[in-house]
């Protein structure tokens, strides 16, 4: 029988439903900042940082009323939560850049509410979140890639995790950090193909693999780390990190100069990765065939796809990136692996690609959300003491929560995603 060759329009992507989800909780969050941050508010200046000593010109700090600058940020938050409330009541979906924009605001909203009298340090957050936020992108992108297919990655943070350990000890007995970065790659891309192979040939439940290889890994690596790591650490557990790299005059500008453009490698794959993944999924014939498995295996298979080997391979190459992102935490950021140092971010990856849309950029921009999060504990323990540090430790996996419950909608997945196929 002659192949038919798969053509964009033959298979459509999962619309959402309009819901009043994000128009309420806009509403809601537009009210806290509003009355919580500015009216019973610190009326204190707050001064925003926004160029260091050494950058090309000078910006001049932002110097504001604490309550004042919540007030305004507060209203046009409301005035989104308008315009997405309006979207909804005409059957459209609320983009996700105009919820991206309400999250900035807020943010920036909350930065002033915790350092009322004292400086926020514009830079130094953003490039912070960034970097935090790189083993959340690059975990998410291999979620988003084996969803596409039809398989759920609920390994994640085995993934992060088996990368961060391999990184840590390939790259401190070799003394070489780029074979670090490779064997964690390769490690989590084989721990992928596990996962790809029962689920797709011997058709076990997708969930329970995936929380089977999380338990799994979890027991193994606190094992070596427990019996091996701990006591050998210089032999065994101290890569060290790769040098931060300037891009000249680029890493002078104000604000997003010392962020986006003088960072470790890691960062700066992350950045060629995104970009990659999307045009690989919605520009090349690969990707369509991709989605194709991913929305109706039958109908791909009836054109000559091979559903099996298309989930096989994008769950490996999904679960290489992934691995990416455990290297990111180790040889990225800390230098050497620590117990569990994943700390749940596989499963805030998990929500990333629920709150992204199964789209590489939103997902990406999501999961910066998450990083300002993971920062914010931090910095905001040096500002506002007297926060309870239990609350503070909780806000990333709140934001979580908060962000997926309010902001998703009723979305929906690629239609095969964790269905398993059975050819014929």
């Amino acid at each position: 029988m002659a192949k038919t060759e798969v053509t964009p329009g033959m298979f459509s992507l999962a619309e959402f439903r309009p819901s009043w989800k994000s128009p309420l909780v806009l509403g809601f969050f537009a009210l806290v900042v509003i009355v919580g941050f500015g009216f019973l508010g610190y009326s204190a200046d707050v001064s925003y940082k926004l160029s260091n000593k050494g950058d090309a010109f000078a910006v001049p700090n932002l110097v504001v009323s604490a309550s004042f600058a919540n007030i305004v940020l507060g209203s046009l938050i409301f005035v989104i939560a308008g315009v997405s409330a309006w979207l909804t009541y005409s059957r459209k979906k609320t983009p996700m850049w105009l919820n991206l924009i309400a999250g900035l605001l807020g943010a920036t909203g909350l930065l002033g509410w915790l350092a009322a009298g004292k400086e926020v340090p514009v830079s130094f957050i953003l490039g912070s979140a960034i970097v935090l936020a790189v083993p959340i992108i690059l975990g998410a992108l291999g979620g988003l890639m084996s969803e596409r297919v039809g398989v759920v990655n609920i390994a994640i943070e085995g993934q992060l995790l088996t990368g961060a350990f391999m990184a840590a000890v390939v790259g401190t007995v070799t003394h070489n950090l780029w074979f670090g970065l490779i064997a964690a790659m390769v490690a989590s891309a084989i721990l992928s193909m596990a996962l790809a192979s029962l689920a797709i040939k011997y058709l076990v439940d997708q969930i329970i693999i995936g929380v089977l290889i999380n338990v799994l890994v979890i027991g193994i690596t606190n094992f070596l780390y427990s019996q091996w790591l701990a006591s050998s650490g210089e032999e065994a557990n101290f890569p060290g990190t790769f040098d931060i790299i300037s891009i000249p005059y680029l890493s002078s500008l104000p604000i997003i100069g010392p962020a986006l453009f003088e960072a470790r490698i890691t960062v700066y794959l992350t950045f060629l990765l995104v970009p990659l993944v999307w045009f690989m999924l919605f520009r090349t014939k690969l990707g369509l065939r991709a989605r194709a498995v991913g929305e109706h295996p039958t109908a791909a298979d009836t054109v000559g796809i091979n559903v099996g080997r298309t989930r096989f391979w994008w769950v490996t190459a999904g679960g290489a990136i992934a691995g990416l992102g455990g290297a990111a935490l180790t040889i990225g950021n800390v230098g050497a692996f620590g117990r569990e140092m994943s700390g749940g971010l596989g499963f805030i990856a998990l929500a990333v690609v629920i709150l992204g849309r199964w789209q590489p950029l939103y997902v990406s921009a999501a999961a910066l959300l998450f990083g300002f999060a993971i920062i914010l504990r931090v910095w905001a323990n040096g500002v506002a003491p007297g926060i309870p540090t239990d609350f503070i430790t909780m806000v990333p996996y709140l934001v979580t929560l908060v962000a997926v419950a309010g902001f998703a909608g009723k979305v929906k997945a690629p239609a095969a995603s964790g269905q398993p196929y059975i050819k014929g």
